[in-house]
């Protein structure tokens, strides 16, 4: 069940990083053209490596857990935003969606390869282990 959440979802970011592209395509803007379509790739980048870290979730995953953590950036920096103003109501929604989704990628990868949070940090795969 948690390979196929992770699979989906990061699959999910082939269709924002394409959208991020569009966006920019559609109405460029000096200052955040560039922006937009580096942007756009690493999300495709982001959901490859999702995707491939899917298929051995016991082994690859820091690059799940890492991804948790950017989610949940997200979900910080709207919070954050919100108290003083930077925030967009449209951004409310990362809140839930993202927060979810990152919080079982953290924890998920946590239960399944049983290292701590620092070990998966660290890219480590096995509890006590050295870094490779």
């Amino acid at each position: 069940m948690l390979q196929k959440f992770v699979y989906i979802t990061g699959a999910l970011d082939y269709l924002v990083g394409a959208a991020t592209w569009g966006g920019a395509l559609y109405d460029p803007q000096p200052g955040q053209f560039v922006a937009l379509m580096t942007l756009g790739m690493f999300l495709m980048m982001a959901a490859a490596c999702l995707v491939w870290a899917s298929k051995d979730m016991e082994n690859r995953a820091p690059v799940i857990f890492w991804q948790g953590l950017v989610r949940l950036t997200a979900v910080c920096s709207v919070l954050y935003g919100v108290q003083v103003g930077l925030s967009q109501q449209w951004e409310y929604a990362l809140v839930v969606f993202d927060g979810t989704i990152g919080l079982t990628y953290v924890i998920g990868m946590v239960r399944v390869t049983g290292c701590s949070p620092i070990e998966l940090l660290q890219c480590k795969t096995t509890p006590g282990a050295q870094a490779a």
